[in-house]
């Protein structure tokens, strides 16, 4: 993870280098994310004017039809930008945007990730797979992790901002003048 200084060197970064007008949004709307393998950057788009009495499902086609319209349209000022930061920053890059409520991610790096399982925990990714919940054991243990993902969203904010506060006290380190 990256300390509060880092991350915003690398917002500053992107909101400095990112075209004129690529988002909607100035660079305080992008919601930068990073891990060890990505950098994953969405901005916001504007939603497509539609009359009042639109229906639900001619607003989803509008915003699916606004999202997939500025993914073609941005793709090479995206993978210049991409290029750029992945070598600069030594990850991979990936996009989106947030049009209304929607969001969409055009590109994501699936890491592979090993563990250890006993039993037990085994045999509930098992059972996920019988119920045709899941395709496979690996589709199961990523779907119990979107699951804890979304049920679990204030208490891993509340645990990332305790690991930041950590790094901070570590980085004072003792006094050792006196």
């Amino acid at each position: 993870m990256l300390t509060a200084e880092q991350h915003e060197k690398l917002r500053g970064w992107f909101a400095g280098r990112l075209p004129e007008g690529l988002f909607d949004v100035a660079a305080e709307g992008l919601d930068i994310t990073v891990d060890r393998e990505e950098i994953t950057v969405v901005g916001r788009i504007t939603e497509p004017q539609l009359a009042k009495d639109a229906s639900d499902a001619e607003r989803a086609a509008a915003v699916a039809g606004r999202i997939q319209e500025f993914r073609e349209r941005t793709r090479d000022e995206r993978v210049g930008v991409a290029r750029e930061a992945e070598h600069r920053f030594r990850k991979k890059v990936s996009w989106g945007v947030k049009c209304g409520t929607e969001q969409a991610l055009f590109t994501h790096v699936s890491a592979p990730v090993m563990t250890r399982l006993r039993q037990p925990e085994r045999q509930v990714l098992d059972t996920l797979v019988a119920g045709g919940v899941a395709r496979s054991r690996s589709d199961a243990l990523a779907w119990c992790v979107r699951l804890v993902r979304r049920n679990a969203d204030d208490w891993l904010g509340e645990l990332r901002d305790s690991l930041e506060q950590v790094r901070r006290v570590r980085a004072q380190g003792p006094d050792t003048a006196g």
